[in-house]
Parts: structure tokens; C-alpha cells; sequence
């Protein structure tokens, strides 16, 4: 998608500090951190939200998962706890529409419910 952010960050266009990269996943720092630890996991190829995945999708949604938990190893805050969340279109709270996991940690989250 040429506006699409997360497209042009995936493909080099826009500078970001990666933390991982894989032939389909890319893992970065957030620009405006909520957290300690605020790391942004996409896809490398388009896909607008969570709710446009499909079956095919679940073995990619596996490794962004498996990847964050590695991030989290990485970070230090495995051990204490932290969370892997999806924002699923606007009312959701997604703001840019493509599929991104947030990893947050690094302090007490506030429990959610």
C-alpha cells in the first residue's frame, strides 16, 4: 500500500529503530512509548486489521506472537510480566490500518477489565 506507514517503515523508506526482523515480521520501537518497553509488531505484507485475517493468516499471527514473547526475553521484562495487545478498526482504538501488535512492559500495567 503506498500511504500506508507500516508499508513504507517495512520496506526501508522510513527510518525505525528495529529490535527484530524476519523475512515476514518486523518489530520496532514505538515513537511515542506508553510504556517503558513499547515495541510495534507488523507483518511485513499489508494487511489492514485483524479482522480482515484469515485462516492462512494464523500460522503468521503465531510467529508475530512468538516473537514478541522472544522481544519481551530480550528486554528484561518477561520475568515481571507484560502485554501483547491488537487495536481492531476505529472503534477498536486502531489508528493506523495496518495489522500491528503493541509488546508493553517495563512497569505495572493496569489490569484491563
Amino acid at each position: 500500500m503506498p500511504d500506508c506507514i507500516f508499508c513504507k517503515i517495512a520496506a526501508g523508506e522510513i527510518p525505525a529503530s528495529v529490535v527484530y526482523e524476519d523475512d515476514e515480521i518486523l518489530a520496532f520501537e514505538d515513537i511515542h512509548p506508553v510504556a517503558p518497553v513499547h515495541i510495534l509488531l507488523i507483518p511485513r505484507r499489508h494487511l489492514p486489521s485483524l479482522d480482515e485475517a484469515g485462516e492462512d493468516s494464523g500460522p503468521l499471527l503465531g510467529r508475530v506472537l512468538l516473537a514478541a514473547a522472544r522481544i519481551a526475553r530480550e528486554k528484561g521484562i518477561a520475568s515481571r510480566g507484560y502485554r501483547v495487545l491488537t487495536n481492531c478498526n476505529a472503534d477498536g482504538g486502531q489508528e493506523v490500518f495496518h495489522l500491528h501488535f503493541h509488546l508493553l512492559g517495563g512497569r505495572r500495567l493496569r489490569a484491563l477489565g
